[in-house]
């Protein structure tokens, strides 16, 4: 069922919540938390779309936030309200309640929001794009007690890292380090699995990729060794090798899909390593509503950190001799040759 109104309040909305769920006959709310989606008209159909299917695992009210810019003057200090209510199953195994705000509404999404929340509920903000810098600091992330980001959607998702770090806040986390828990429980189970310790490790994948340098920073904070960094083509995240005295162990997924560990002294075996969705991620961030630690201490970590911390390998030209070598030891001057001494005439 989908109920459209026009220039309305809170209030009603609620009113026409009770009485859609009358009408289809479910009159009980058995519903988990509220997620509140703040997005745009072009992102809006799939972020819905992610969280009816997340809904599934998480029945839940979603309150999806559109603000609508004015282009004229006269209709930027005109304020109006427009919803649209789905229950049943146009909305999942939940109800949704989008919002178009338009005018000196856009300032002031909060106040809207507020009366629609469930009560007694916990209360989840998602941006799929555009999150603010301050994530607590926002009037609408400041209703949540978990708040959700992608940083991979940004323009330049490695320099939005250090931003997230700053401002982090207890509640605040990325799909971007979502994406790589198969793998943290892989390596996890690796290095449970042998006995001698990690001296360096290497993590290959895609330029600009939010993910890779969670996970590198994940590693270099926990196992407390220098990483690399390396690119590649992708798709996304494509290896990680951790170096022992024994030997590599390898995590190397090339198309996305399936992966290949190795590990010394035992056969290789394929793994399922394939790249989630959004509705997966979302599911999965909606199972825990506690603060991340381990995400906290990984962000903080920093990136520069990271790249500061990984040894510096020279450089070898190509059109050179094998012995020229351009790097920080090329500009120390080369040794003379020894001269020989000289003999001192006896004294008289």
């Amino acid at each position: 069922m989908k109920i459209d109104l026009t220039e309305t309040t809170s209030s009603k909305i609620n009113a026409a919540l009770v009485q859609a769920r009358r009408d289809i006959g479910t009159p009980a709310i058995g519903m988990v938390l509220t997620l509140v989606i703040v997005t745009d008209e072009e992102n809006a159909y799939d972020a819905l779309k992610s969280a009816n299917d997340a809904s599934h695992e998480h029945p839940s009210r979603i309150v999806v936030v559109v603000k609508r810019v004015s282009r004229s003057p006269r209709s930027r200090r005109e304020a109006r309200l427009d919803a649209e209510i789905r229950v049943g199953a146009d909305s999942g195994t939940g109800e949704t309640v989008v919002l178009r705000l338009h005018g000196e509404l856009v300032d002031h999404a909060q106040s809207v929001v507020l009366p629609l929340l469930l009560p007694d509920a916990p209360v989840v903000v998602w941006w799929p794009e555009g999150a603010p810098a301050d994530l607590a600091g926002d009037p609408l992330g400041a209703l949540g007690q978990r708040r959700i980001t992608d940083t991979y959607s940004l323009e330049h998702p490695i320099g939005a890292l250090a931003a997230r770090a700053e401002a982090y806040a207890p509640g605040d986390t990325d799909l971007s380090w979502t994406r790589i828990t198969p793998w943290r429980s892989m390596l996890a189970a690796a290095l449970d699995q042998q006995t001698v310790s990690v001296v360096s490790a290497t993590v290959e994948g895609e330029a600009e990729n939010p993910s890779c340098e969670l996970l590198a920073m994940w590693l270099a904070d926990r196992l407390g060794v220098p990483v690399e960094r390396t690119l590649s083509g992708g798709p996304g995240l494509t290896s990680v090798r951790l170096s022992t005295k024994d030997g590599e162990i390898v995590l190397d997924r090339a198309d996305g899909s399936l992966a290949t560990l190795c590990m010394p002294g035992q056969p290789d075996r394929a793994v399922a390593l394939k790249r989630r969705d959004t509705a997966e991620l979302l599911a999965e961030e909606l199972r825990r509503l506690d603060p991340d630690n381990t995400y906290e201490a990984s962000l903080k970590f920093g990136v520069a950190k990271l790249a500061a911390e990984a040894p510096a390998k020279p450089k070898v030209d190509a059109m050179a001799s094998p012995e020229t070598v351009t790097g920080p030891k090329a500009d120390t001057p080369a040794p003379k040759p020894p001269t020989k001494p000289t003999k001192k005439a006896p004294a008289k």
